[in-house]
């Protein structure tokens, strides 16, 4: 069993940052790989980014040169540091277990001025 636990979230303006925690309990996730996705009403969730077990990334195309995921083992945490937000990324974000049914309850990114 684990929980998933995000935070970070809130409104920033266009061009600003934010840094979503995603904190894991239960177990560690350590050699397990996690992605981060987000969802807007209407419209499928998708995969922003994820990160393997060690450490190998992947990007979502709209997201490349902005976002970096990264993730601190011993603190049983992953991260997504947002750069240069805009509009369109406002979305919940959520963090997924790959592979596994565990996901958090997400977390809201507004981008607006």
């Amino acid at each position: 069993q684990v929980q998933l636990v995000e935070s970070g979230g809130g409104l920033v303006q266009p061009g600003g940052s934010l840094r979503l925690s995603c904190a894991a309990s239960g177990s560690a996730i350590r050699f397990k790989a996690l992605g981060w996705y987000r969802q807007t009403p209407g419209k499928e969730r998708e995969l922003v980014a994820s990160i393997s077990s060690g450490g190998v990334t992947n990007y979502a195309d709209s997201v490349k040169g902005r976002f970096t995921v990264s993730r601190d083992n011993a603190k049983n945490t992953v991260y997504l540091q947002m750069n240069s937000l805009k509009p369109e990324d406002t979305s919940v974000y959520y963090c997924h277990l790959l592979g596994y049914i565990y996901w958090g309850q997400g977390t809201q990114v507004t981008v607006s001025s």
